[in-house]
């Protein structure tokens, strides 16, 4: 019972983890279909600002303060997306896919060389605040509280992204805009203020996930490329756009991996990429591909 119950926790807290980077990709491809490979870039970057920020003003932060300041990474990111929307995504609507995917892998590439100008090399790290340096134990088990709050950040993204999407007026109309974007056209809706919505609250959530995971891992030029292949493989198992998919992909994942590692330590960190291809073989359009919208 205490492998059980420490394996699903360790499952359930990589599927958040990893949902958390993956939301506003879904988003984003569900509207724009948009394939961001950039999208880990600004999850870095996200992460680097907390970094600078929290290392300006000292360790021991209070929780508040430290989700305060993912919330300004996430702000910030999220005015950087407006400006990759102008300048780049709105020369990609309309072309083909090959031509996306290498420039928004260019992108990256931009992002990776940006946080080695400005933050260097070195591996950087984040302390995580002192009320969440600590454990909660269920009998035998034991939960960092870390940890913990990783997991009911990712549950509280999934559903404001569900309320906000079923619920409030701009929701719906992006919902529509993904349904049939030329007749969302001709009903008179702006279409381009909907599309930059969306791409601001994709990098917005980017920004946000790279700021609550800073105390994670060690900060590097490769953090992005890292948490980028296992957020495409949340949301291709998901079903290519859909957040609900995304969310249920990343919690099966999570413990195909680490039940898998449990079970066969010798080879870490491959399972979830087996369990993708099993996946994709029997169910091609992921878990709810059906749905057409994010």
């Amino acid at each position: 019972m205490l492998d059980i119950g420490l394996t699903i926790f360790n499952g359930l807290s990589w599927g958040m983890a990893t949902f958390l980077v993956a939301a506003g990709l879904t988003l984003i491809f569900g509207i724009l279909h948009i394939l961001n490979f950039a999208h880990g870039g600004f999850f870095m970057i996200g992460a680097y600002l907390s970094y600078s920020v929290m290392a300006t003003i000292g360790g021991g932060l209070p929780v508040w303060l430290y989700i305060l300041v993912a919330l300004a990474a996430g702000i910030v990111v999220a005015l950087m997306g407006i400006l990759v929307d102008m300048v780049i995504f709105r020369r990609l609507r309309g072309v083909e896919d090959a031509y996306v995917l290498i420039a928004t892998y260019a992108l990256l590439l931009v992002c990776a060389g940006a946080v080695q100008l400005v933050w260097g090399l070195n591996f950087m790290s984040v302390m995580p605040p002192p009320a969440l340096n600590s454990a909660f134990f269920i009998g035998d088990v034991i939960m960092p509280t870390y940890t913990l709050f990783i997991i009911i950040c990712g549950v509280l993204v999934f559903v404001g992204l569900e309320v906000f999407m079923s619920f409030t007026r701009t929701g719906q109309l992006i919902r529509v805009v993904a349904m049939d974007a030329w007749m969302a056209r001709l009903l008179g809706l702006d279409v381009k203020r909907i599309y930059l919505v969306t791409v601001t609250i994709s990098f917005a959530l980017a920004g946000l996930a790279g700021g609550l995971l800073s105390a994670n891992q060690s900060l590097s030029p490769e953090l992005g490329g890292v948490f980028l292949l296992q957020a495409f493989a949340v949301v291709v198992v998901g079903g290519m756009g859909s957040i609900r998919g995304a969310f249920l992909a990343a919690i099966l994942l999570g413990l195909i991996e680490s039940f898998g590692s449990v079970f066969f330590p010798q080879y870490p960190g491959i399972y979830y990429l087996i369990a993708l291809a099993i996946i994709l073989l029997v169910r091609p359009q992921g878990l709810l591909g059906r749905e057409q919208t994010a």
